[in-house]
């Protein structure tokens, strides 16, 4: 089967959304919990300097950008890295990618899920974590049910209120640290602590680069969107673009300003019950403020549930497809939506979020597992690049990646270093390898077996 023949047979899906939804459902993807909840756990591993590992991660997640977006105007379709996992490198490879990141989104989903609970027990102490966590998992299961316009109508506001909250957050924040108007706070937590800027050395700084990563991974969902987007071939690259740039600047001037304001040994934690940014505002003696800051970090998780839950949907119906799933998973609902598969995908979710029914350690293990589907599929991605541009030439592309292939290359040993660094790390990382490894193992079998009685 040809490029296009694998193309094609993901039709049918609607083009309803617009460029400006589709730059929002990037950000409500990629700022959730990895920048409100997980930047406590870089901030304990590198200390201030975890500035350094939040830029080390956003320069390999340009890299990837750009390298999907060459791509994804060549070939809009669902499927995206999947497809052309598929087409570029095996069908072996595609299959699996496209398996691995179904369930790093649903384990991801059910990790929002249990921060956003965690952020409820700010107003109500008394009702159990899970209860919430399992709640907001149904609700944004309806709402994935529905057209893909309204669903692009509610991640467009979802993601505009801590978008907007965020700016205010730096501009607020920053003016406070400079003096403009106001005694100046000064940058004395940045550099004036024991242990100075860099307290665990580089050491500390590359772990940081771990949870760093997660925080930017949703980034690739606007590949995923190129076969229900408007205009694609002129609307993904600009999005992609754009939604790097932002996502660097939002998280190195936010990160600046959150450890100006608080000394970092009181934002930073292994194991993460309350948000830092929420911390930071508690500290201003407003409890209205930090109320405030409470809502915006509930709304960046459930918008982050609710494309990430998009996203995993999007996989299994690619995977029907393409023969590689029950055909039920491939059909559209009345509204456009692949009901079959918010179904599956919605009972993952739950089984995931529900995990915080029995450890307080919930979020930490959801995140690590789900990271190493994630740093796998931006992998395969870049490898997916190379074997494009042997395919096309460089003049005939509409969107170039510049420097080719230096930047991919790096990239991919930087994301391997990562993979083998969680690997060794016992606090709980490496339950990503624990998990990770023989659930590629179980998959590639499963392959193999498909393949011999087809």
């Amino acid at each position: 089967m040809d490029e296009t023949e694998i193309i094609a047979r993901e039709s049918g899906l609607r083009q309803a959304l617009t460029k400006a939804q589709v730059v929002m459902i990037g950000l409500g993807g990629a700022i959730g919990t990895g920048l409100f909840m997980g930047s406590g756990i870089a901030i304990g591993y590198a200390g201030p300097a975890v500035i350094i590992s939040y830029a080390i991660a956003a320069a390999i997640a340009v890299v990837m950008v750009l390298s999907l977006s060459e791509m994804a105007v060549m070939h809009p379709a669902a499927g995206s890295f999947g497809v052309y996992a598929e087409t570029y490198l095996s069908p072996w490879i595609g299959f699996l990618v496209r398996y691995t990141y179904w369930a790093a989104q649903v384990i991801a989903v059910g990790g929002e899920a249990v921060a956003a609970g965690q952020y409820m027990t700010f107003w109500m102490p008394g009702i159990p974590v899970w209860t919430w966590s399992l709640a907001f998992a149904l609700i944004l299961l309806f709402v994935n049910s529905r057209s893909v316009k309204n669903f692009g109508t509610f991640e467009y506001w979802f993601a505009f209120i801590k978008v907007t909250a965020i700016v205010g957050f730096i501009v607020l924040g920053g003016a406070a640290v400079l003096g403009i108007g106001q005694p100046a706070i000064g940058t004395h937590n940045l550099t004036g602590l024991p242990g100075g800027f860099m307290p665990h050395g580089f050491k500390g700084v590359w772990m940081g680069v771990i949870m760093a990563i997660f925080s930017f991974v949703g980034i690739e969902l606007i590949a995923v969107t190129s076969a229900e987007t408007q205009d694609p071939g002129r609307a993904i690259p600009a999005a992609l673009r754009s939604m790097a740039l932002r996502l660097a600047l939002f998280y190195l001037l936010a990160l600046t300003v959150l450890l100006s304001f608080v000394p970092w040994t009181q934002t930073g934690a292994r194991v993460v019950a309350e948000s830092p940014f929420v911390r930071v505002f508690a500290h201003t003696g407003i409890p209205d403020a930090a109320g405030i800051m409470n809502f915006v970090v509930l709304s960046a998780a459930l918008s982050a549930m609710n494309t990430n839950i998009y996203l995993a949907t999007r996989m299994l119906f690619s995977l029907s497809r393409g023969g590689y799933a029950p055909a039920f998973l491939g059909r559209l609902n009345p509204a456009g939506a692949p009901i079959g598969a918010i179904l599956i995908s919605g009972a993952g979710v739950i089984t995931a979020a529900g995990l915080s029914f029995f450890t307080p350690l919930a979020y930490n293990y959801l995140f690590g597992v789900a990271l190493f589907g994630a740093i796998f599929v931006w992998m395969v991605v870049l490898a997916c690049h190379l074997r494009f541009r042997r395919r096309h030439q460089a003049e005939s592309l509409p969107v170039r990646t510049p420097f080719f292939p230096v930047p991919q290359v790096a990239g991919l040993a930087a994301l391997a270093a990562i993979l083998v660094t969680m690997g060794l790390d016992t606090d709980f990382w490496n339950v990503s390898w624990i998990v990770g490894v023989p659930w590629l193992a179980a998959l590639s079998l499963a392959y193999l077996i498909a393949r011999r009685r087809a």
